[in-house]
């Protein structure tokens, strides 16, 4: 479709133009330097940052860490399909919509998802510098906004004296458009795909050397690491899982039965290939009970040519959650450090 580009003097009218229809959830910092998805109402005063990447993904925004699937009476079965309103996830890095995109395809037969996703406007943010630990240069994830992957698109005009002049708004889908649609807007001039290429080249500068991640890629390709090494590697995992439940891409579920009176409640709930009894079969098999087992898998299924194409691309959108949160130094940066000098 025709792209067509506006001007914006703040991102916080387009925000309350689009709440005045829609929930909307934008990054909100915690005061301690992180920060999560929270609603904001129409009319609500509240700060954008630009740069603020929560810890967590909006991945459960679509993929619900807990949900029903359906009830069954002791004669019929009902299925609890949500239901779910118009939302607007506001200001996602690109790294993240390229794991929603990801998701999309992992899930693109599942109604419980889609009943979310289908709901769902995504304003995407160019990024200006590289998040903390992030790497989504080196995985064709980012920095900058794919416009195929969001409705809308915003990227920042120069800063003049210190002060930003302004944003350019990019409708990337017709969705994006019609959701702009009376708005007072201003069209851009021919100059904004210049700048913005220019704030692309910065932004990418700003990243630090990705010799490991691409060694570490091309050695988990070749079957090039041994069997002990991913053993001793996983005699620092704790098993948290933290870094799948942190991850944007990972979807590995469980499913339980709960009883309510004389009902009974199928859920199903995130859980982790990290952990022992993720693969173990009702006969007591367990092709994955050794923890060496379970860490090559994790990693595979994030780096392996396999995967990519059958999904498209890596399993991995570079945005290094999983070093931030991983207490026993086995997050990305780490054991690809260890993987290219194995």
């Amino acid at each position: 479709m025709t792209m067509y580009v506006y001007e914006l003097d703040r991102v916080e009218h387009l925000r309350d133009w689009l709440a005045l229809r829609n929930d909307v959830f934008q990054p909100v910092d915690n005061g301690l330097g992180n920060g999560s998805w929270e609603a904001i109402a129409h009319g609500e005063v509240a700060h954008f940052d630009p740069q603020l990447r929560p810890l967590v993904s909006p991945k459960s925004m679509f993929f619900s860490e807990q949900e029903s699937l359906f009830v069954f009476d002791s004669e019929t079965f009902a299925t609890t399909k949500p239901k779910h309103g118009s939302q607007v996830l506001f200001g996602v890095k690109a790294c993240d919509l390229v794991a929603i995109s990801y998701q999309d395809k992992h899930f693109q037969q599942d109604p419980y998802y889609q009943a979310r996703r289908q709901k769902t406007l995504l304003v995407g943010i160019d990024c200006s510098a590289p998040c903390e630990n992030g790497f989504c240069r080196s995985v064709n994830a980012g920095p900058q906004v794919n416009e195929n992957i969001a409705d809308l698109i915003l990227t920042p005009m120069p800063t003049i004296g210190g002060d930003m002049q302004g944003w350019w708004l990019i409708c990337s889908s017709n969705n994006g458009r019609a959701a702009v649609s009376g708005m007072d807007l201003r069209p851009a001039d021919s100059s904004w795909k210049s700048w913005r290429e220019m704030n692309r080249r910065h932004s990418e500068a700003g990243f630090k050397s990705d010799t490991h991640i691409i060694n570490g890629i091309q050695r988990i390709n070749a079957r090039a690491v041994p069997d002990e090494h991913w053993q001793q590697f996983a005699h620092q995992c704790i098993s948290c899982s933290g870094c799948s439940q942190i991850c944007p891409t990972c979807s590995c579920y469980t499913t339980r039965d709960l009883q309510e009176d004389d009902k009974y409640r199928r859920q199903r709930v995130w859980d982790s290939c990290q952990l022992e009894g993720f693969q173990k079969e009702a006969s007591g098999a367990n092709p994955s009970a050794e923890a060496g087992r379970r860490m090559y898998r994790f990693w595979y299924h994030k780096f392996s040519e396999d995967i990519a194409l059958k999904m498209g691309r890596f399993g991995c959108t570079g945005c290094g959650r999983c070093e931030t949160v991983c207490p026993g130094s086995v997050g990305v940066h780490s054991i690809m450090e260890k993987i290219s000098n194995a």
